[in-house]
């Protein structure tokens, strides 16, 4: 386990060799990884990538910056719509993702400088509202976005390269999630990371210290949602149709779930989250035959359990997965000296940001 000796420690990219190697290996995995994966499969890491650069950026604004968040699933549906429509109308695909993101990143701005004043669940409900109003302009903005009809979604295509295959759309994802992902690695580590760590423990306090709350806050927000509207923009390229229904307020909550149940607070928590909230329909569905028939046929199942997880997590594991990743890292380094109880009090502090 890499231990931290100095304060340039914070300042890296990756704590030492061991995990710029591991993450090496892990990357090269990931290339390589169409050329032994089925389609099924494939499409299934596809939809972690998109879900995973969602989680970073909301980690972003909820994790580290403790502003809670039940409209991404319009930010997403931002995302998508601007790329899609963008490209239908000619812009090339890198330049319609970039004004997705561009865009989306511009209505978090919007969105997050009315909710300043805001704190918990009154911000949540602020957030909330803004979900229900461009869904609203979705459907009804016809001219543009066809309303319920949807809109059919042309190959994308980079540098003279029609991506029209599955392997093409996972690299894209993975591009676009590695993008993301290094981007707010960067923020956290410089001094607006630094100040958003501030907010997250006292507004006061960060402001007393001359931390311009309302500019931090809001560059939150903005980066959140740029990185929300780019996986969305990619999430309407793996399916090749958007719809409105498509995003609905469960998907907000869906993305919720994912920085809540991977850990708040980490990135490897984000990426935990998302291959968590992919893998659990998977598993439900294997698991129906075995569950009694009037329990197997309800269609709240999927909704039911995430919800019980939820609570689970929250009263017995505030940290999430990444917290069992942390004890698990510990226990490999520290063997045989690690003793249970030895993040008590790092679950407690988890906990209290939970609850606030």
């Amino acid at each position: 386990m890499d231990m931290k000796r100095s304060y340039r420690d914070d300042l890296r990219l990756f704590p030492g060799g061991g995990t710029m190697a591991a993450y090496a290996v892990l990357a090269a995995i990931l290339l390589a990884l169409p050329l032994v994966a089925g389609n099924y499969m494939l499409s299934q890491v596809t939809f972690v990538f998109i879900n995973g650069t969602v989680a970073v950026g909301l980690m972003l604004l909820i994790g580290y910056t403790g502003q809670i968040s039940l409209g991404h699933a319009a930010f997403f549906s931002v995302g998508a719509y601007v790329g899609a429509v963008l490209q239908i109308r000619g812009v090339p695909t890198l330049g319609a993702l970039v004004a997705a993101g561009a865009v989306t990143g511009i209505v978090g701005v919007i969105v997050g400088l009315p909710a300043l004043r805001m704190r918990g669940i009154y911000l949540a409900m602020a957030t909330l509202a803004f979900a229900f109003i461009v869904e609203e302009v979705i459907v009804r903005w016809t001219s543009v976005t066809r309303g319920n009809r949807g809109l059919n979604i042309p190959d994308p295509v980079i540098l003279g390269h029609k991506l029209s295959t599955g392997t093409d759309i996972y690299y894209l994802a993975f591009g676009v999630f590695v993008i993301v992902l290094l981007a707010v690695i960067n923020i956290l580590r410089g001094r607006t990371g630094r100040a958003l760590a501030a907010i997250l423990d006292s507004d006061i306090a960060a402001e007393c210290m001359g931390i311009n709350i309302a500019l931090f806050k809001t560059i939150a927000f903005a980066v959140s949602a740029a990185a929300t509207g780019l996986a969305g923009a990619v999430y309407g390229h793996k399916l090749g149709y958007i719809s409105p229904e498509q995003f609905s307020i469960q998907l907000s909550v869906e993305f919720l779930m994912m920085v809540i149940i991977g850990g708040l607070g980490s990135l490897h928590g984000a990426v935990f989250g998302a291959i968590f909230v992919v893998v659990l329909p998977q598993a439900i569905l294997l698991a129906k035959p075995l569950l009694p028939t009037r329990i197997a046929e309800q269609p709240i199942l999927d909704t039911a359990a995430f919800g019980i997880i939820v609570i689970l997590f929250v009263m017995f594991e505030p940290r999430g997965l990444n917290g069992y990743w942390v004890r698990m890292k510990a226990w490999f380094s520290l063997y045989p000296f690690y003793r249970r109880g030895m993040f008590k009090r790092g679950r407690i502090a988890a906990a209290d940001l939970v609850k606030h």
